[in-house]
This record gives structure tokens, C-alpha cells and sequence, in this order.
């Protein structure tokens, strides 16, 4: 390892204390609070037949403001609402649209109904059919804004292999809000359920494997460019590193052990209960202040790597939590779309390095010179991290924390067999490959750099 110059401890100190006090001027604090936040759902059932679609939809009166349904006091007057309803339903005819391949379908027919807040007809899409085409009870009252719009739409379709798509721009002003949840029943294949907001765009409820891969690679490149907390790690990891060689393995590295925990937490195989995601968003924090207190107290490169890969483990289960809402876009293409939201990581990453080693290269040399500068932006990224491990383990402090039972500690026996199998793996790989290179791999335990034995061998012998 290269020798650095000895840095006083009171100088270190005061180079540190600056650091965090530039980085409490600079870089924003999280908000400490949540906002309250109501949630709407709109339940819907996409049916596929061999000459129709059939879209039945309740939605809460709330979000249909523009419906203008009559009142008498405090309730609806639904003895005079058929022509609100009719409203009601070619407004979501208009808002609520199906794409068949390429083509916006048009309703050919439409039927509705207004609903008590506590019927539960739309468990089941029969059900649901069955209590739309019924008219309301005698004396049956309901309140403003407190019942559903139940509409069955029909949509004639030239196929039922075509490729359908589903986009909802009912009440936009909601947001992510107003969310619609749809079971898609084909005619042949197995059904599946999703969540989509007006946020969502159109989205496809049969995808081909190409757009699955498509969407997955994008969604894998806005993940990585969003996540500043992955972002942060992977400059911690880089900061002291000048060879190319070294980036790559280092990089590698990380790939390797991301992908393995994103993969084993697509297929459930995490562990399951409201204090795991809380518990790797703290470890995500921790990772990024250990890396950077190391490169503040001083970095043996040589172990890097597998540092690196280790942590990767970690961050992988973050990104499985970005996936996993993601994921009922899929259709039939589970792997396919794991692949591709893989892909979409690295090209990211490969984004953020070809912009992030030139700015850190000049600014190492141009401003922040040195064994100094390295320590003061190791310790800007420190002070941030650990505000969110506080914040994070605030969170997880407050969770219920599972009991270790039978199938508790299969879970934990399985994740810790297969890291320690990773790491052999890795390990083995690595041994071989500087074996075939003719250079000895030091211990883990410790011990000199080869080039550093090599240059003292060189200059006892001048002595």
C-alpha cells in the first residue's frame, strides 16, 4: 500500500469538524415527519372473452365531484341520479382507457349503479357483475360521498391474443393517491392483480417479454440515479481507488453481491415482517459510514473488493424494495424482468462512474488536494450517513421485531449458508485468477501488499 505522510491528531480533528460543519451547511436534513396522507382505491376487474373485454370498476363518489350527483339533504337523491350516473360512466369511459395493440377502445355499452360503503360484491369478479346489473333496494340511502359508483363497461375486441393495456387519468389532482387495482382475467391463462395511479402511464396487463425487459432496464437506470444513498456508497468505495483495474473489481464486486439478494428477494426467499425493510434501510446507512471512516482512518485496497461485495449483499435487498411493487408489471416474464432491472442497475452505474471518477479525479487534485482532501469528503458523506442511520434506526427501534422460531431461523440459516457459499465462491475465483497470473493472494489475516515486499526486498539488497 502506498505510504502517506502522517497527520496530526488535533489537525485531523479540526479538518473533520470543518468537514461536518460544511456538510451541515450545505446538504439538507430529511424531513423528520411524514405527512398524513388519505389513500382512495378504485377496484376493478378486466375480463377477456373471445369477442369482449369487460371492465367492471367501483369508485369511491368522493373522486367523481364532476358527476354531480342530486341530493336531498344530507343524502343522495337516487330516485333522480340515472343521469348523473350516465355522467359518471362516460366520464370513466373517457378517463379509465383500453388499449388493444395499438388501438383505444371505444365502450360499446354501459351499466351502473350506485352502493352502500359496506358491500363487498367485489371480492369476486361474478359477484361483481351480478350486483351492477341489480337495481338499488327500496329505501336504501346513501350518504355524500360516502358510497361507491359500480359501472360494468363493454368493449368490443377483434382478439382475446392481443396485447391489452390499461391507462386510469381519474382525478390526477390525487396523485399517487387515488390508486386503481385491477385483476386481470384472460381468457386462457392465469389471472394477476396490479396497482396503477394516474402516475402510472399506460400500462401493459399482458406485456411481451421485450416490453417487460424494456420497461425493467428503465426502471433499474431511474432506480440507481434516484437512490443518493446507493449513490453515496459507491463514492465512499471509490474515493481512494486510482487504478481502473481496481474500480472494475471493486465494482464487480458489488454487482455480484447486489444481485444475489435481489434475486433471492424476487422469489420470496427474504425474510418477511415490517422491521426487515427498516433493518437494511439502517444497514444501507451503516455501510456508507463504515466505508467512509475508513477512508478517514486509512484504506488497505487490497480487502476492498470484498468489502464491497459484502456490502453489496445488503444494498441488494434496497433495491429488491424498489423492485417489488414493480414486479406485478411482469406478467408471465419473471425472470426476464429481473434480468433487465439488473441490466438497468449497471447501466446506471456505469452513467454515475463515467461522470462521478472525472469530477472526483479533479476534484482530489484541483481542490481538495491530497490525503486531506480525501478526508474531508469522506467526512461530508460520513456526517450525512449517519444522520440517516439515526433516523433509520429511530424507525427500526420502534418496530415489532420477530420471533425466532423454527421458520425464522430456517430463513436466517438459509441467507447466512448462501453468503458464506458466495463468499467461498468469490474467494476461490479470485485465488485462481492471481494464481494464473503468478502473483501469491495475501491472507485475509492481515500481511503486506506483494508490491511493497517486493520493493523492501529491493532495497535491502542496494543496501
Amino acid at each position: 500500500m502506498t505510504a502517506h505522510r502522517t497527520i496530526p491528531f488535533y489537525a485531523l480533528a479540526l479538518v473533520i469538524q470543518a468537514a461536518v460543519v460544511l456538510a451541515t451547511l450545505v446538504i439538507p436534513r430529511p424531513a423528520s415527519a411524514h405527512e398524513f396522507t388519505i389513500e382512495s382505491l378504485m377496484n376493478a376487474f378486466v375480463k377477456i372473452e373471445q369477442r369482449e373485454a369487460h371492465f367492471v370498476v367501483r369508485v369511491p363518489l368522493h373522486v367523481l365531484k364532476s358527476a354531480r350527483f342530486p341530493v336531498s339533504g344530507s343524502e343522495i337523491d337516487l330516485t333522480n341520479a340515472d343521469a348523473a350516473i350516465q355522467r359518471a360512466l362516460a366520464q370513466l369511459g373517457n378517463e379509465i382507457t383500453i388499449w388493444e395493440d395499438s388501438r383505444r377502445l371505444v365502450p360499446s355499452g354501459a351499466a351502473g349503479r350506485l352502493t352502500l360503503p359496506s358491500d363487498r360484491s367485489f371480492e369476486r369478479y361474478t359477484d361483481a357483475v351480478t350486483h351492477v346489473a341489480r337495481p338499488v333496494a327500496p329505501g336504501t340511502s346513501i350518504y355524500v360521498d360516502q358510497g361507491y359508483l359500480d359501472g360494468h363497461l363493454t368493449y368490443a375486441i377483434t382478439s382475446p391474443n392481443s396485447r391489452f393495456m390499461i391507462q386510469t387519468a381519474v382525478a390526477p389532482e390525487f396523485k399517487n393517491y387515488l390508486k386503481l387495482v385491477i385483476r386481470y382475467l384472460p381468457l386462457v391463462e392465469d389471472g394477476r392483480a396490479m396497482v396503477i395511479t394516474s402516475r402510472s402511464g399506460r400500462v401493459a396487463l399482458n406485456p411481451t417479454w421485450y416490453q417487460a425487459a424494456t420497461g425493467f432496464v428503465a426502471l433499474g437506470i431511474v432506480h440507481i440515479l434516484s437512490g443518493i444513498d446507493h449513490l453515496l456508497f459507491l463514492l465512499c468505495l471509490l474515493i481512494p481507488v486510482r487504478r481502473l483495474g481496481e474500480i472494475l473489481k471493486i465494482i464487480t464486486a458489488f454487482t455480484v453481491g447486489h444481485s444475489i439478494t435481489l434475486l433471492g428477494s424476487a422469489y420470496d426467499l427474504a425474510p418477511a415482517g415490517a422491521w426487515f425493510p427498516p433493518f437494511v434501510e439502517t444497514l444501507i446507512a451503516v455501510s456508507i459510514v463504515y466505508m467512509a471512516l475508513e477512508n478517514i482512518l486509512g484504506v488497505d485496497l487490497r480487502r476492498r473488493w470484498l468489502i464491497a461485495g459484502l456490502f453489496g449483499l445488503i444494498h441488494g435487498f434496497g433495491f429488491a424494495y424498489g423492485l417489488k411493487e414493480s414486479l406485478q408489471f411482469a406478467g408471465k416474464h419473471l425472470l426476464v424482468s429481473l434480468f433487465s432491472f439488473n441490466v438497468g442497475i449497471e447501466i446506471g452505474q456505469i452513467l454515475v462512474l463515467v461522470i462521478m471518477l472525472p469530477v472526483l479525479a479533479l476534484l482530489l487534485r484541483r481542490v481538495l488536494v491530497g490525503r486531506v482532501g480525501m478526508i474531508i469528503l469522506s467526512a461530508i458523506v460520513a456526517h450525512v450517513a449517519w444522520h440517516w442511520m439515526i433516523e433509520r434506526g429511530d424507525v427500526l427501534w420502534k418496530v415489532e421485531w420477530p420471533q425466532l422460531d423454527g421458520a425464522g431461523l430456517t430463513v436466517l440459516a438459509r441467507w447466512v449458508a448462501g453468503v458464506l457459499l458466495a463468499a467461498v465462491g468469490v474467494r476461490f475465483f479470485a485465488r485462481r485468477a492471481r494464481t494464473a497470473r503468478g502473483i501469491a493472494l495475501p491472507s485475509l489475516g492481515g500481511g503486506e501488499l506483494p508490491g511493497s515486499r517486493r520493493r523492501r526486498s529491493g532495497v535491502s539488497a542496494r543496501t
